[in-house]
């Protein structure tokens, strides 16, 4: 099995070093932490082509090994007891590279040891996302700060002064007063519950879907309340403040300081494009790459994966430039077929709309035939769920057992695995000494409901991950644009306008290389339709 790196060499500047190795070897780099190592490379000018991120793949590996992924992969205390106990601290470069070497050694034994097929693969996909989400974090999403100003003012009026609500804002929480018949606070859920008690109306919580059966007028204004309470307090202008920028040296999502640790093993990148240095003002979230025990991301900052269509409209292409955004159709239902085999299923997503496709055979309606579906994945039961879920089973026996085998292993405390190997965390010694009590069987419900759909999600986000190292590739090698966003399933490039037609095909290209890198040559289709736009509020 080859080391990684080689002989230590010192360098005065290790970006520019980086640099000439990328375009000389195009090695695979091992970080420690690309979250950390990457953005002041990125910032000195350096792009890396691929790594392998050891943090990443840690977290992969200690789940796929039954246990709990350690804070640290890398100790640089020599005279520690093992290699991932203690916090680092700062040690000189033989020794971090001594130590680089011997934790990347032992998660290529480990890989082989588990013997999972597609394991290697999520490896190197998630590593790619480390970078993605590193220079998608650098880059910023496009913003224009007057017209999300404009977009404020409308919807809550203008802007307030500290500690007071936006007038449109406060006119709301008046609805909500009225509609009690005396004064509260909207935000205040031992206000509300009080004050629906008082009312005669019996709810436990004060969550939307336990309101939505609840006839009472104070449930509309206090929906209403939220939703501009949200836009003002969690996208308004102090996270304007805090959260648009202008490029400058110092930019870029996640931490800038600290020592960089890289040394490379051995394939693609090259420096920095300066073509597309952010021009003007960028939200520059952080993205914490897998953040969900699925797969997903999350953000660590920013919330850039839970914009509200009310703010949306801001983000929008510099002049002479567009967006070109693309979500996929139906993704999950289509996964499910693949990984299930189902041949009836996977000859239906050869339809632009599966739901369309399969509704003679789930209910005759698309509406119908979509309920079945997500009610498989999910668990669901309520209305007529549970009689589409039932014919389901019967036309589509294969997909329906698939999900059904994960949440019967779920409830039993086994474990289930995506389709490249990510592991479902085990249960805990509590989870388990609870097992047979009324609150052990709630427990083991919940955790057969979250493995069957983890088994789709997680290899949803496997695609993800894949098509965003296929099309990063692409749009760097024939220099077309930036990643600037992505959303589970949705993806956006920003781009000059006459690169948009080119970004299209790239987008198409790259979803077709996911799903054929992760299937083979199984037919089944996953439709990826970009869409040329100005705004992100046009892309749905």
């Amino acid at each position: 099995m080859p080391l990684p790196g080689g002989p230590v060499a010192h360098h005065e500047d290790l970006a520019a070093a980086v640099a000439v190795i990328e375009a000389e070897r195009s090695p695979r780099w091992v970080l420690s932490d690309t979250a950390r190592g990457y953005p002041p490379l990125l910032e000195a000018g350096a792009r890396l082509g691929r790594c392998r991120d050891l943090r990443l793949s840690e977290r992969i590996l200690s789940r796929a090994e039954g246990r709990e992924p350690p804070v640290h992969v890398v100790e640089t205390d020599p005279d520690a007891g093992t290699l991932f106990e203690r916090e680092p601290e700062p040690v000189d470069g033989p020794a971090l590279l001594t130590q680089l070497q011997a934790t990347w050694l032992d998660q290529q034994r480990r890989l082989h040891a588990l013997g999972i097929d597609g394991l290697g693969m999520l490896l190197a996909a998630e590593s790619a996302g480390g970078l993605v989400a590193a220079e998608m974090s650098r880059t910023g999403v496009p913003f224009d700060v007057e017209v999300h100003d404009e977009l404020l003012r409308e919807l809550l009026g203008p802007r307030p002064t500290k500690g007071m609500r936006p007038r449109k804002v406060q006119a709301l929480a008046d609805r909500v007063a009225e509609a009690f018949g005396h004064q509260l606070n909207p935000d205040s859920t031992k206000q509300v519950l009080a004050a629906f008690h008082a009312a005669g109306v019996d709810v436990k919580t004060t969550h939307h879907w336990e309101l939505a059966s609840v006839d009472h007028p104070a449930v509309e204004a206090l929906k209403v309340y939220r939703e501009h309470a949200r836009v003002w307090t969690a996208f308004g202008w102090s996270w304007a403040d805090k959260w648009i920028s202008v490029h400058s040296s110092s930019g870029g999502g996640g931490p800038a300081g600290g020592r960089v640790s890289v040394h490379s093993s051995s394939g693609g990148g090259g420096p920095v494009d300066a073509r597309f240095e952010a021009a003007g003002a960028r939200f520059r979230p952080v993205y914490t790459v897998g953040g969900a025990d699925t797969g997903r991301w999350a953000t660590d900052g920013g919330g850039a994966l839970q914009l509200p269509q009310a703010v949306r409209a801001a983000i929008r292409a510099e002049p002479g430039w567009k967006l070109v955004a693309a979500d996929a159709a139906q993704l999950e239902p289509r996964l499910l077929a693949a990984i299930s085999g189902d041949a009836a299923m996977i000859a239906a997503t050869a339809a632009d709309d599966l739901y369309t496709e399969l509704a003679p055979d789930l209910g005759g309606e698309r509406a119908k035939a979509k309920i079945a579906l997500i009610s498989a994945m999910y668990g669901g039961t309520a209305g007529d769920a549970a009689a589409l879920v039932a014919l389901m089973r019967e036309r589509f026996p294969a997909a329906a057992e698939c999900v059904e085998r994960a949440a019967r292993t779920g409830e039993k405390g086994g474990i289930v695995r995506t389709w490249l190997g990510r592991t479902v965390p085990a249960p805990s010694a509590k989870w388990w000494s609870e097992l047979n009590s009324d609150k052990g069987i709630r427990a083991a419900t919940r955790r057969g409901r979250f493995t069957r759909n983890f088994i789709v999600q997680g290899t949803a986000a496997e695609w993800a991950l894949v098509l965003l190292a296929l099309l990063r590739r692409r749009l760097h090698e024939d220099g077309l644009g930036e990643l600037v966003f992505y959303l589970h399933d949705e993806f956006m490039v920003h781009c000059p306008a006459a690169h948009a037609p080119a970004v299209c095909e790239a987008i198409e290209t790259a979803a077709a290389g996911a799903t054929r890198t992760l299937f083979g040559d199984m037919p089944v289709r996953i439709p990826l339709r970009p869409k040329i736009i100005d705004s992100y509020a046009e892309a749905k």
